[in-house]
């Protein structure tokens, strides 16, 4: 019974810090694409420009550039698995399945013909 008690206290000490500001939570995150499927992302940064650097750094592939920026909020990259290296989207929305779903629609509408998410990303309050 003690540990359980001493669980649930950290627990509350936890969402404590997390709810009522004593502890800075990081929530900028980016996602950045480029071609051939090539991305980076980035979350749980103290501002925008950091997590921007840090998506730019990870994406492997010539043409990458941020797409995405994020602050309570989620970002999805589909691509179309037939080409890889042709058509892609990337999208943006305050939850996770609105972005993946706008993402694969994005792809079909540029003539992707089998386009699947292959990356998503959201930040420290995002809302998957």
């Amino acid at each position: 019974m003690r540990q359980f008690t001493l669980a649930a206290i950290g627990v509350a000490v936890v969402d404590l810090i997390g709810v009522g500001g004593i502890g800075a939570v990081s929530t900028d995150g980016a996602l950045a694409t480029g071609a051939c499927g090539a991305y980076g992302q980035a979350f749980g940064f103290r501002d925008i420009d950091a997590a921007q650097n840090s998506a730019l750094q990870q994406c492997n592939g010539p043409g990458c550039r941020v797409v995405a920026t994020l602050r309570r909020s989620c970002a999805a990259l589909a691509v179309d698995v037939r080409d890889p290296c042709g058509t892609h989207a990337a999208a943006h929305a305050p939850r996770l399945g609105i972005a993946q779903n706008d993402a694969l629609r994005r792809c079909y509408r540029s003539g992707g013909k089998e386009c699947v998410i292959r990356t998503f990303v959201c930040d420290g309050k995002g809302r998957g």
